[in-house]
């Protein structure tokens, strides 16, 4: 930023002027030469004395806001600005208060109002090179910081979006668990059931007679004597056959 200085004529205090205002002169002079030593303080006291009893106050008001600005109170320097705008009646007075008012703003970092600011200075005085430069200057930190933003939002945004796609991931692993925990319970439920059924059936088994067993004597035992059944049935068959045989035959004589 450039030329942010004070006003030294005071041609705009009074049109008949008296001991008050000239008062207010050697008050405006004193804090001229504070502001030149850089004792910003010191000549904002001077100046505020001025302001109160000069008859109108634009020089004050305008050097005020300059030792103001210097000591970075933006907010009590752009007040002072404004109040020049308003009681100024001179376009190079209007335009040069609002080129200072544009510089504060910018300070802090109100680049909306002080492109603003700049604008209307433009509006005053269209040949102010440092005005442009300055406007500008605060349209392309504005362009930045829009940028910034929309990086910002983007972010954020993906952010948001991985946050998403991990809570639908976790989400998923969990349904999945939860899954595979059913199964599981499923499987030992059945294998419970089986080896239950398994259980009852051998315990059913062992309820159920068994069949006695006897040995390879007893075996031949009973094979002979079922053999030696059979034989006398076959000899009963065989008298019975032969019976039949022996007919009486009668003669007829």
């Amino acid at each position: 930023m450039k030329r942010t200085g004070l006003w030294i004529l005071a041609v705009f205090l009074w049109v008949t002027p008296g001991w008050t205002q000239w008062k207010a002169l050697q008050y405006i002079h004193e804090g001229n030469k504070a502001y030149e030593q850089k004792k910003y303080a010191n000549a904002e006291v001077e100046y505020s004395k001025a302001r109160k009893i000069a008859k109108n106050p634009v020089i004050p008001d305008y050097n005020l806001g300059t030792s103001l600005y210097k000591q970075k109170k933006y907010d009590k320097a752009a007040d002072q600005f404004l109040s020049v705008v308003k009681r100024s009646k001179g376009n190079n007075e209007k335009a040069d208060a609002l080129y200072n008012l544009g510089n504060t703003l910018l300070q802090s970092k109100k680049l909306d109002e002080s492109i603003k600011a700049y604008k209307m200075a433009l509006k005053y005085n269209p040949d102010d090179m440092d005005a442009k430069y300055n406007l500008l200057y605060a349209m392309k930190l504005k362009k930045q910081q829009q940028q910034q933003k929309n990086q910002k939002n983007k972010n954020q945004n993906q952010n948001q979006n991985d946050k998403d796609q991990q809570q639908k991931n976790k989400n998923q692993q969990q349904k999945n668990q939860h899954k595979e925990q059913q199964q599981e319970k499923q499987q030992q439920q059945q294998q419970q059931q089986q080896q239950q059924n398994q259980q009852n059936k051998n315990r059913q088994q062992q309820q159920k007679p068994q069949p006695g067993k006897i040995s390879k004597k007893d075996a031949e035992r009973i094979l002979q004597a079922l053999a030696e059944d059979e034989k006398k049935v076959q000899e009963k068959v065989k008298r019975a056959k032969a019976k039949q045989k022996r007919v009486k035959t009668v003669i007829n004589w």
